[in-house]
């Protein structure tokens, strides 16, 4: 019969899975919100922002992003990717038109 150990990998901490270090992650990076663009989704339940990245490889770059939930300007977001752009919001009438 062979040993009742169990294995574990090397790397893993005991237990916790997916606690902070997993919803924060090495790879999150901060970016604080510069301006409000407007509000997309189906109901409106989406705001568009431009943020500046704070750290990492893309440190000091303004992208626009889609936030669910409240947010403010100089609100601080922890963005796990800092490649992919939203597309801009296309809204049906323009602001000079009457």
């Amino acid at each position: 019969m062979g040993s009742k150990t169990q294995k574990t990998k090397d790397g893993q901490g005991s237990g916790s899975g997916k606690g902070a270090d997993a919803l924060l992650g090495d790879g999150a990076v901060p970016a604080v919100v510069e301006s409000i663009v407007g509000r997309t989704g189906a109901k409106g339940e989406v705001t568009q922002v431009k943020a500046r990245i704070l750290q990492g490889f893309d440190k000091g770059k303004v992208m626009r992003r889609n936030v669910k939930g409240p947010v403010r300007t100089k609100d601080v977001l922890m963005l796990r990717e800092t490649q992919i752009e939203a597309r801009r919001i296309r809204s049906k009438y323009s602001k000079g038109a009457a």
